[in-house]
């Protein structure tokens, strides 16, 4: 689990495609104080598996589903990318609960400023945009953020310039991709309150009831 509070940016060193698949090593620094082999770490808000590291980087496999829900098969040498490695037990909560997970991708339509805040506004599909509430969560490249506004066909955030110069947004444009994951607390509920499917032998009747007995 992360939790959206990005921990420094760090760069591709570089991208191998083989097939359907990916390699991706990333130059980095403090996500590389403790890291291990099989560590989760987010990158852009995708949580990849470390499967090498050194010094000053650490390489992770990328699969198919990924590159296609995603961002990530964008990359390339020098891209720069947010970072976090999953919370540990007994760290601090700052952001929100964010998986790793990511829901889909999203396309920046405008970028503004308003006094000292930044206004990002993101495109994205109805599947997506039915989790976005006003003042809820929501992920961006693995940023924890709040959403300010919401609209049928988009949604708003607005942050602060530290906000920005910290992670990937101040190297974003109009026009490019970012990964979105929604809440998940809303997802949950959604599920939860859908119908019950019957059972392959027919569901809980009254018929079933009177049988076993419990009336």
């Amino acid at each position: 689990m992360f939790t959206g509070i990005i921990e420094e940016v760090g760069s591709v060193i570089s991208v191998q495609r083989s097939g359907t698949s990916s390699f991706i090593r990333i130059a980095a620094k403090k996500v590389l104080e403790d890291v291990h082999l099989g560590d989760s770490i987010a990158v852009n808000g995708v949580c990849l598996t470390v499967t090498d590291f050194d010094s000053s980087s650490f390489q992770a496999d990328v699969m198919n589903e990924t590159l296609s829900r995603s961002s990530l098969g964008t990359l390339s040498s020098g891209s720069p990318v947010d970072l976090e490695r999953a919370m540990a037990a007994g760290g601090r909560f700052g952001g929100h609960i964010v998986s790793g997970h990511i829901d889909g991708t999203g396309t920046i339509t405008n970028i503004r400023r308003d006094g000292i805040a930044l206004w990002y506004t993101i495109s994205a599909a109805p599947e997506i945009l039915r989790y976005i509430v006003e003042k809820g969560s929501v992920a961006i490249d693995g940023i924890s953020l709040t959403v300010a506004k919401v609209s049928d066909a988009d949604f708003s955030v607005s942050i602060i310039p530290h906000t920005a110069e910290q992670t990937v947004l101040s190297h974003k444009s109009a026009g490019d991709i970012v990964n979105l994951e929604n809440d998940i607390i809303g997802k949950y509920v959604e599920k939860l309150m859908m119908p019950q499917k019957p059972t392959a032998s027919g569901g809980l009747t009254m018929e079933k009831l009177m049988k076993n007995g419990f009336i």
